[in-house]
């Protein structure tokens, strides 16, 4: 993948984690508050948790942080996949901002 691919496909996950938070706002009284800076998204939870999601250029990566941990994802040419094999990250986001919300969420 080139770096203008990454970034493409790197800047679309972006703006969909930011949809995502506003049509869940419009949808539920989940509250989430989305500040982008560059390539970086912070999802802040009305308990005061947060959920990062930020662009790793040099490796063609996304970094997802939550509660639950630190991960890395990929794109395989349709969907953005942890580097460990441990899903997909729109389903990942889902998990653990439900988790931290504490009612279910779907990003997508």
């Amino acid at each position: 993948m080139t770096d203008p691919e990454y970034m493409d496909q790197a800047e679309a996950l972006l703006r969909r984690v930011e949809s995502g938070c506003d049509r869940i706002n419009d949808e539920s009284d989940a509250d989430i508050d989305s500040q982008r800076v560059g390539g970086m998204v912070t999802l802040t939870f009305r308990n005061g948790t947060q959920i990062i999601v930020n662009l790793q250029k040099p490796l063609h990566e996304v970094w997802l942080a939550a509660k639950a941990g630190g991960f890395h994802y990929k794109f395989d040419g349709a969907r953005w996949l942890d580097t460990k094999g441990q899903g997909e990250f729109f389903e990942n986001l889902a998990r653990y901002a439900s988790e931290q919300a504490g009612q279910p969420l779907k990003f997508g």
